[in-house]
């Protein structure tokens, strides 16, 4: 890595942008990126006497320092169509565009944060017609109703940025429609607060309590079992189907009174998906929503090094089979009475070591028909 020192004269300072520009076209060091990125805009602050960029002017300034075409943002804001909304100003970025601009393009997050002043009357934006039609195929939304009273209706008239802002974990699509996630989410908060769930007299949480729920799944009907019993525990479980273009398996969430959210889309209609996704939800209801974070989304297709989510996956992972009984068991030229055996050992449902092995050995045609495809969603006609 190139030495990066402080900027004293025009020379240098596009000596060093042009260094900038060069790294970025590259895909080159992020830490330098990022240290290059602060030097120069020290140098911008003493030197220029402008007015802070709004995010979008932000993005532009980047995009000619580097010789960006729109193209080149497609990795970092989605589609062309979306790239082409936020740089018409049609559209706002979400958490995961800044993220993703800040990380790969250096542009300071205060300057991707900042709100741009309206230039017109704020309306509550629409998602694609074909997440509109997914909400009045689940009847949730009216036949004629629009998309404004509907999530009116769902949670107020103060709704939406409200969800997605204090949204922790980084574990979401960059391609993610934000429209349809929010009514998604909106949906799912209105149909909690329908659910009724217990007074807990003592709040289970923890390892014992995850083995309590991973146990169920031995069960024909393991899947509402878990529901019954998170209902006893103080925990809402709601399943509805994610929207197009929502890429998500689950969240976890606060109802207005506190009581805690796990909300699943049964995406993957299968018996390993649903308890690794139910357990991975658990712990974040158990230990990371917290006031500055009542939301945490997961698509869990996706990898992440965020802290919080290695902890969910890890804790997933052994409450469902103990790490002893794994480490003891399992090969790579497994049969299928071992991979019966560890379920027993487990106390489990084999689809669970199943969906294991196959994500761990990566082959997923080994073990297919063990994973209770189709067994999840017809146990789930009520959503609460």
């Amino acid at each position: 890595m190139s030495p990066v020192t402080t900027v004293r004269t025009e020379a240098q300072y596009e000596k060093m942008s042009a260094r900038l520009a060069k790294l970025i076209a590259s895909g080159g060091p992020g830490e330098e990126i990022e240290l290059l990125s602060l030097v120069l805009e020290d140098y911008e602050r003493k030197n220029y006497e402008i007015e802070a960029p709004t995010p979008l002017a932000a993005i532009r300034f980047r995009m000619k320092q580097a010789s960006l075409a729109p193209r080149d943002l497609e990795p970092f804001i989605g589609s062309r169509s979306r790239v082409s909304e936020v740089l018409s100003g049609t559209r706002s970025l979400s958490l995961d565009m800044i993220r993703a601009l800040n990380r790969h393009l250096g542009i300071p997050a205060d300057a991707l944060i900042k709100e741009d002043v309206p230039q017109h009357e704020t309306v509550i934006e629409a998602p694609s017609v074909h997440a509109i039609r997914k909400l009045r195929d689940l009847g949730v939304m009216k036949a004629k109703e629009e998309f404004e009273a509907f999530m009116v209706r769902m949670i107020g008239p103060g709704h939406a940025p409200a969800f997605l802002r204090k949204s922790r974990t980084e574990r979401t699509n960059a391609k993610t429609d934000q429209a349809a996630l929010t009514a998604w989410l909106a949906t799912v908060r209105h149909l909690a607060g329908r659910a009724k769930v217990s007074k807990p007299k003592k709040k289970m949480r923890g390892a014992a309590a995850g083995r309590r729920l991973a146990q169920l799944s031995t069960l024909p009907d393991g899947p509402k079992k878990a529901r019954e019993l998170l209902r006893e525990w103080g925990i809402a479980l709601v399943t509805l189907e994610h929207l197009p273009g929502t890429y998500l398996d689950g969240a976890a969430m606060r109802r207005n009174d506190g009581v805690d959210i796990i909300a699943m889309t049964l995406r993957h209609d299968r018996l390993d998906n649903f308890w690794f996704t139910l357990l991975h939800e658990f712990c974040h209801v158990s230990e990371h929503l917290a006031e500055d974070t009542p939301l945490i989304l997961d698509d869990l297709d996706l990898r992440s090094s965020e802290e919080i989510e290695e902890e969910a996956d890890l804790f997933a992972q052994d409450a469902l089979i103990p790490r002893d009984i794994w480490k003891k068991y399992v090969t790579p030229e497994m049969s299928t009475e071992e991979l019966e055996l560890i379920a027993r050992k487990a106390k489990v449902h084999v689809a669970i070591v199943a969906g294991r092995w196959q994500r761990e050995h990566s082959d997923y045609r080994r073990f297919a028909k063990k994973l209770g495809r189709g067994e999840v969603r017809r146990q789930f006609e009520n959503r609460t």
